[in-house]
């Protein structure tokens, strides 16, 4: 293989497969990226087997025909030092060989034929979703997505396919967060996707795309990228059954001044409580070391008796930086029971912290 491409274009291509990449161990075939240099095209793949990313390039001038590895991170790295205007890429003797004017690297190759199979979308089922429904709807729930849970399900989102609507669901079994959008499909079909994967769908996909899956992967096709990952093998919890299905008060409330409240009161502690007068909205910072934090609005909230929820401040933030609209509907029943925060088509169920 030999290629001359610009900096920038590769420096992109390799920014974008950075997140796809083995770090912690560079032995392995998955700290590469994969070069096919033909017919005029460069295709660069990275995996880590979890997911997989590929992308395809014409503003390349190949010398040579061919196809080669590298370590993806050491050649980023690389090429971040080296000016703008053309870059030289060469294999010789299982070396690549990087240069640019007087500067000149090499970098050790891995056999072709150790890089990973991506999964193909021949034969494979496609789902129809709107590319702008879908990254708003996963930006959403993102949030309340688990970390290490040792449920793996719940390390990812259920995207729950009906055929009158789609909901996309996460939890960290103290928040739910659902969207749900209009839907007209023949079938029906709920697949989890991992956590990581939907923060780099995000990153890649604002265009039209085609959505591909089968029992074991989702693949995302678009004009520029390919993607793919790994479902999640698992049963997500029945989430429609822990949305509360009425409230005994509902209040319209307004965005930029709860979210100016609550940051007053997490420079003292992220857990607070939230006080609902008749005329009056109340925050008090919930600590144990003698440090208080207080302030309020003037809002006329309709309730005729004082009422006290405790919460988790991230949880309401979280929701409240995920909207556009400058109100927000909070449904309550008892200070001691879920209540939900809503969105239009947006809802997170909270479990309020028992005090």
């Amino acid at each position: 293989m030999k290629i001359v491409i610009s900096k920038s274009i590769l420096e992109n291509i390799l920014i974008h497969a950075g997140p796809f990449l083995e770090k912690k161990d560079t032995s392995q075939i998955t700290s590469h990226v994969f070069f096919d240099a033909r017919n005029s095209e460069l295709t660069l793949k990275a995996t880590d087997y979890e997911i997989g990313f590929t992308v395809k390039t014409t503003n390349v001038t190949i010398h040579q025909e061919g196809t080669a590895t590298a370590n993806g991170k050491k050649l980023l790295d690389i090429v971040k030092i080296l000016k703008e205007g053309e870059i030289h890429l060469e294999v010789k003797n299982d070396m690549l060989y990087i240069s640019q004017a007087h500067s000149k690297f090499k970098l050790p190759t891995f056999a072709n034929t150790e890089f990973p199979k991506f999964p193909t979308h021949e034969n494979k089922s496609r789902i129809s979703i709107n590319s702008q429904s879908l990254i708003e709807s996963l930006k959403k729930i993102t949030p309340a997505i688990d970390t290490n849970n040792p449920k793996f399900e719940l390390n990812g989102a259920l995207i729950d396919i009906k055929k009158d609507i789609i909901n996309f669901a996460s939890t960290d079994t103290r928040r739910l967060a659902v969207v749900s959008i209009a839907n007209q499909s023949e079938s029906e079909l709920s697949i989890i996707l991992p956590k990581k994967a939907i923060i780099e769908i995000q990153k890649l996909f604002f265009n039209d795309i085609e959505l591909y899956y089968d029992e074991t992967n989702l693949i995302i096709i678009s004009e520029q990228y390919t993607f793919f990952t790994k479902l999640i093998n698992g049963k997500f919890p029945e989430y429609s059954r822990i949305i509360p299905k009425e409230v005994s008060k509902q209040l319209l409330l307004p965005k930029a001044l709860m979210i100016e409240s609550i940051k007053q009161i997490t420079t003292i502690s992220s857990d607070l409580k939230i006080i609902f007068t008749p005329h009056h909205i109340s925050f008090e910072s919930l600590s144990d070391d003698n440090i208080e934090a207080k302030t309020e609005i003037e809002y006329n909230t309709n309730f005729a008796e004082p009422f006290t929820i405790a919460i988790n401040s991230r949880y309401l933030l979280d929701f409240l930086n995920s909207i556009q609209s400058s109100e927000f509907i909070i449904g309550l029943n008892e200070g001691n029971l879920p209540f939900v925060l809503i969105d239009n088509n947006f809802k997170t169920v909270v479990m309020p912290i028992v005090i």
